[in-house]
């Protein structure tokens, strides 16, 4: 398999890949009935990710978007994990494309003096949740996210990191 890759910003010229990219992940391989309705951010990623302060990067493997992760700034030193898929083929340990995202974040994190991380997920993500936990996530409940934290319908477990 050809490694060469790299993780860049994405914006809204690449809008179309990156759904190409998530929606076949969450309809097919996880057979979610989600659709481009109901995730309106990713038409337009520069108002929804870098307008809050945050940002959203991509993995590219020859002109292909094969992966991403987006950060949504929330104020108050937080930051909302979204938006975490990495196309089938190019998952797991070996690969490490889905750590090197997460260290991507977490550096811009750093740089931006971004100190607490939330995500939500779904229970049923068992290698997403063993990703989060190997990380430093933890479980938290739902009543001890924050009040600005932009919950997702298709979520049932959330997780918090505190970075600094």
């Amino acid at each position: 398999m050809d490694t060469s890759f790299t993780i860049r910003l994405l914006n809204n010229s690449h809008c179309q890949q990156i759904i190409d990219l998530i929606l076949p992940i969450q309809q097919i391989e996880f057979n979610e009935p989600v659709t481009i309705n109901d995730q309106p951010d990713l038409l337009d990623i520069d108002s929804n990710y870098y307008k809050t302060g945050g940002c959203f990067w991509g993995i590219i493997r020859n002109g292909e978007v094969i992966g991403t992760i987006a950060l949504i700034a929330n104020g108050h030193q937080t930051g909302t994990i979204r938006k975490m898929f990495v196309k089938k083929e190019f998952r797991g340990k070996e690969s490490g494309l889905a750590q090197q995202l997460m260290e991507t974040l977490k550096a811009y994190c750093a740089k931006h003096q971004i100190c607490h991380l939330y995500l939500g997920t779904a229970d049923f993500l068992k290698a997403a949740c063993r990703f989060y936990e190997r990380n430093g996530f933890q479980v938290t409940a739902p009543a001890d996210l924050p009040t600005y934290f932009p919950r997702m319908e298709i979520d049932n477990l959330f997780y918090y990191l505190k970075l600094c």
